[in-house]
């Protein structure tokens, strides 16, 4: 390719899990930091960095797909094209398959290198094709820049990949190994983005009831040490995490959901299904006996939490039976929302090549009969905090004049009219429930 005027404008899309979002962030920083204006809304960018999720079925085919719509959208009248960059988990399994399907993809760069993107754009600007999808011993977060905007609520990435090797699942082969960030570092950055305004921030991590390190006094800790170092930034007001693992659910962290009053009455704790033949299957090394044990500890401690889960309905091999059980689990712990998929095949997981594929009408058959539970539980939940008075986290402006969109304490969508702002904590008493959201009255501003 012939050489090309360095980009002067950018657009990172997202796609898939929060910690994407946060690496999407992350390379926005990235290039602001080389000079570069983020594209304004409507308008063409420069540089298109697609930021990839390999987690679902026909991912490869939607980066094509939009690759495709660049193309044909935002050619110019020179016939020049953006350049296109494909970053995330797609581009860690598929790195070497897009660059020889898409040639006018110039960079190719996966979740562990996007550091290097800076180097990568000058040579891309020579007429090279780049591609980096290494998995340095180095850490990447030592080499990006300093964060530079942040809303009040911000994601803090504190682990990444994952040594448990579910069968269906992607994620040890594109983001590696667990791997926790240091504690030193993540205070730093935390003080950071609460002096930049944060005021609830979201622990993430592949795994992040896995994240381990020494503190400042050279003890080791568990997630849940961090969580307590975190709860004495005063400016800070609340603290969530997200994504984890029963087998990782230890006996501090169930204790610092009683004990840690800024950590969120709200745990994400995926379970996948109810069979416990179908979990071995699945190498979840947990059964769906210990799974309950666990909830009953954790609701012991917190009483009013919020439940939340993912289930992977159609496993190969899963038979009617064994799926009544996952209906069965729904229903026993009230979940108060849940992510639910369709098994789909990754290619090189040992999953893909087990006997006993389900048809496609058949995982959609249960498929919509384990949302239409989900929603049952789901509104039964919220229907429970109804009376309530909490605080909810104004996040953006809702559909009518003069009404406003938030977050509860329990991850609910509150939404309420009258004097507010983004990003104040507002206290409103819980009127009224749906399934995905309620209305709230509001009562006064707790914090701003």
């Amino acid at each position: 390719m012939p050489p090309s005027p360095p980009p002067q404008t950018y657009r990172v899309k997202n796609f898939g899990c929060q910690m994407n979002v946060y690496d999407g962030e992350r390379m926005s920083e990235l290039l602001a930091d080389q000079g570069m204006n983020a594209a304004a809304d409507g308008e063409d960018a420069d540089l298109v960095v697609l930021n990839t999720c390999h987690i679902r079925e026909k991912a490869v085919d939607k980066v094509y797909s939009d690759i495709g719509r660049i193309l044909k959208d935002w050619g110019r009248e020179d016939g020049s094209v953006p350049l296109i960059a494909v970053a995330g988990c797609v581009a860690q399994a598929e790195g070497d398959e897009i660059m020889a399907r898409a040639p006018s993809v110039r960079m190719v760069v996966g979740p562990q290198a996007y550091h290097r993107l800076p180097a990568m754009l000058a040579e891309a600007a020579l007429g090279k094709r780049v591609t980096d999808t290494d998995m340095p011993a180095e850490t990447k977060f030592d080499a990006l820049p300093r964060r530079r905007k942040v809303g009040a609520s911000a994601f803090l990435t504190v682990q990444e990949g994952c040594d448990k090797f579910c069968t269906y699942c992607v994620v040890p082969y594109t983001r590696g190994a667990e791997v926790s960030r240091p504690f030193a570092s993540l205070i730093d950055e935390a003080k950071r983005l609460v002096d930049m305004g944060a005021i609830e921030i979201t622990l993430l991590g592949q795994n992040v009831n896995a994240w381990t390190g020494d503190d400042d006094k050279g003890r080791a800790q568990g997630l849940d040490g961090l969580i307590r170092a975190l709860a004495e930034l005063a400016d800070l007001s609340r603290i969530r995490y997200m994504t984890s693992h029963p087998s990782d659910m230890s006996d501090g962290l169930i204790a610092a959901h009683g004990e840690v009053t800024k950590l969120m009455p709200f745990l994400h704790l995926p379970v996948q299904s109810g069979s416990d033949r179908v979990l071995a299957a699945m190498n979840r090394n947990h059964k769906v006996a210990g799974y309950l044990r666990l909830m009953e500890r954790v609701r012991a401690v917190r009483p009013d939490i919020a439940l939340s889960g993912d289930f992977i309905v159609g496993f190969p091999g899963e038979t009617e039976a064994e799926f009544a059980e996952t209906l069965q689990l729904v229903e026993s712990l009230g979940y108060a929302q849940a992510f639910s998929f369709k098994y789909s095949p990754r290619p090189g997981t040992p999953a893909a090549s087990m006997d006993g594929q389900i048809a496609p009408e058949v995982m959609d058959e249960r498929l919509q009969r384990l949302q239409a539970a989900l929603q049952r539980s789901s509104l039964a939940f919220n229907q429970t905090t109804v009376g309530r008075t909490c605080e909810v986290l104004v996040e953006r402006h809702g559909r009518k004049p003069g009404q406003w969109l938030g977050k509860s304490p329990w991850l609910q969508s509150v939404y309420f009219e009258g004097e507010a702002a983004l990003g104040d904590l507002v206290t409103a008493e819980l009127l009224e429930a749906g399934p995905n959201s309620l209305r709230g009255g509001l009562l006064a501003n707790a914090a701003s």
